[in-house]
């Protein structure tokens, strides 16, 4: 799970690339009637999914940050996809749960259900199962038919970002600096590979000593790219020592340190660290937001058959 949000947090939801959220179309009783097993379905594979790998909700999180940012989508001979975008290659995972949710969710209704909206249901689930609050997912997505791999370059935030370059990608699409920070927080559950914080650890001046020599003993200067560490100190519970990590200048990437350097969101993050529930409300506050970002309803899209790719 590389930067985040940040967490955050890319295959399937039906996002436009405009900033301006529309909810009045989306509704939590949108399956209702025509596929009321919905949501049972889902939790079901979700529990299978994370009590098998705990570090699968982080990815199915991480797989819908970055689809609200872009729409994702395997490469074909007409279309390039995100997957294989920067911030996706060799670090997108999770696909294969959310093919199995889809086989098992047409089984129950047909055609019905989009990708888009059972990755939003998965995201939710997952973070419930590691201990993080639930919320109502507004329901009634379309997946998208068109993908754009640049946008995936250039919108979604790498392991490297500025606190700058942060707020203005969020800002770009209609989230304010406080929402990054709370949904970088996505990062308290998962792990990262060595390539992602490796220039952190080696070369940042803002870092426990301690932890930087943790950490370069499972990543080397040079080599060992895929070895894999915790991003935060409880990697599988979804609480706020994220937070804490960050004020005890132990933030794994780059990026994420910056939320805590000096900066705009210093006393965000520390009440953040101070105050677990208030972390976890506005969390999934803000997930609600994330998911309302200018969806496909109506006509508009698509109900993929398989969710890697338009119909």
């Amino acid at each position: 799970m590389a930067s985040l949000a940040k967490f955050l947090v890319v295959t399937l939801l039906a996002v436009s690339l405009l900033p301006s959220p529309a909810t009045a179309q989306l509704s939590a009783n949108f399956y209702s009637t025509s596929c009321p097993n919905l949501l049972t379905i889902v939790r079901n594979a979700m529990t299978q999914a994370v009590n098998n790998e705990a570090r699968m909700a982080a990815s199915i999180l991480r797989l819908f940050f970055h689809d609200c940012f872009v729409n994702v989508l395997d490469d074909t001979a007409t279309l390039t996809g995100e997957k294989n975008a920067g911030p996706n290659r060799n670090s997108a995972r999770g696909f294969q749960v959310i093919d199995t949710i889809k086989t098992r969710v047409d089984a129950a209704c047909n055609a019905t259900v989009s990708c888009a909206d059972i990755l939003a249901l998965a995201a939710r689930d997952g973070v419930v199962l590691l201990g993080g609050q639930t919320w109502t997912v507004p329901l009634g997505r379309r997946d998208a038919r068109t993908a754009s791999q640049s946008a995936a370059n250039s919108q979604i935030p790498g392991p490297s970002s500025s606190l700058a370059t942060l707020v203005n990608m969020f800002s770009n699409k209609g989230l304010s600096a406080r929402d990054m920070t709370v949904l970088s927080g996505a990062h308290t559950i998962g792990q990262a590979r060595c390539t992602t914080f490796r220039q952190r650890i080696y070369n940042d001046t803002n870092i426990n000593a301690a932890f930087a020599t943790t950490r370069r003993r499972n990543c080397p200067s040079t080599g060992g790219d895929g070895n894999l560490a915790p991003i935060d100190s409880t990697p599988a519970r979804f609480d706020n020592s994220y937070y804490r990590d960050l004020v005890a200048r132990r933030g794994l990437f780059h990026s994420d340190q910056e939320l805590f350097n000096g900066g705009s969101q210093d006393a965000a993050v520390t009440g953040y660290s101070n105050n677990g529930a208030s972390f976890l409300r506005d969390f999934a506050a803000a997930m609600v937001r994330l998911g309302n970002l200018s969806p496909l309803t109506g006509r508009n899209g698509e109900v993929r058959r398989n969710c890697r790719r338009i119909n």
